[in-house]
C-alpha cells in the first residue's frame, strides 16, 4: 500500500472518531440540558397547599358550604372523582382547571391524604329526629319510588367503599347542589345512573330537607 493512501485512511479514521466524539458530547450536553429544564414533581403537601386548600382547607374540612368536605372520604372515591373531572366524565369547569396538571399518581396521593384527615361534624338546621329529612333518609319516598338513602350510604352516612361515598356531615348546600345536578343530568358519573334516577323523582323541598338532615349525621 502506498504511503499516501495510508495517510488518507488514517486521516479518515481519525475524522470519524472525532465526529463520533463530538456527537456524544453534543448528546450529553442535550441530555444534561433536558434534565435541568425538566420540572420537579410536586409532593402531595405542596399540591394540597397550592391547589386544594383555598377551597377545601388543608385538613379537608371546608368552611365554604358550597365546597365539599373531603376529610375522611374514601381515598378511592376521591381519586375517581379527580379522574372524572379531568376526563370530563364529571362536568365542572372549575375543577377541570384545577386537575389539569395532576398525574394519576397525584390523584391517588391526594385521595389518600384527604381520606386520612379527621372529619368535623356538622349540624342540621331544621331536620332532626322526626323531620321530613329523616324520613326520606331512612325510609325513602315510597309513593315516588325513591329508595332510602341509608340503604346505600348507611344509617350514619358512613358510606360503603368504594361505590357509595361517605356523606354524613357533608354541607347541606353542597348536597343540595349535587342532587340537583344529578336530577338535571349535568352530573352523570354515578354507577348505573342510580343517583340520577333517585334525584329525578325528588322535589326541591324534599332535596333541601334530606340535605339538611345529612349535614347533621355523624
Amino acid at each position: 500500500m502506498k504511503f499516501s493512501t495510508m495517510v488518507l485512511i488514517a486521516a479518515a479514521t481519525l475524522g470519524l472518531g472525532n465526529i463520533a466524539s463530538a456527537a456524544e458530547t453534543a448528546n450529553g450536553k442535550k441530555s444534561s440540558a433536558n434534565a435541568k429544564t425538566e420540572a420537579p414533581k410536586a409532593d402531595v403537601d405542596t399540591i394540597v397547599t397550592t391547589v386544594c386548600a383555598a377551597c377545601h382547607n388543608a385538613d379537608g374540612n371546608s368552611v365554604i358550604t358550597t365546597n365539599p368536605r373531603l376529610a375522611g372520604q374514601f381515598p378511592a372515591y376521591l381519586s375517581k372523582q379527580l379522574n372524572d373531572f379531568k376526563s370530563g366524565a364529571r362536568n365542572n369547569p372549575i375543577m377541570a382547571g384545577m386537575v389539569a396538571t395532576l398525574t394519576p399518581d397525584d390523584m391517588v396521593k391526594l385521595g389518600n391524604y384527604f381520606g386520612g384527615q379527621k372529619p368535623k361534624n356538622g349540624n342540621a338546621k331544621e331536620n332532626g329526629p322526626g323531620s321530613m329529612g329523616e324520613k326520606i333518609y331512612k325510609g325513602g319516598i315510597a309513593t315516588k319510588g325513591v329508595a332510602a338513602c341509608a340503604s346505600c350510604h348507611g344509617p350514619t352516612g358512613s358510606g360503603v367503599p368504594v361505590q357509595f361515598p361517605r356523606i354524613g356531615g357533608q354541607h347541606a348546600d353542597y348536597v343540595t347542589a349535587q342532587l340537583k345536578t344529578f336530577r338535571s343530568g349535568e352530573r352523570a358519573n354515578d354507577p348505573a345512573k342510580m343517583m340520577q334516577m333517585i334525584a329525578s323523582r325528588m322535589s326541591d323541598q324534599e332535596i333541601a330537607a334530606v340535605s339538611d338532615y345529612i349535614q347533621g349525621l355523624h
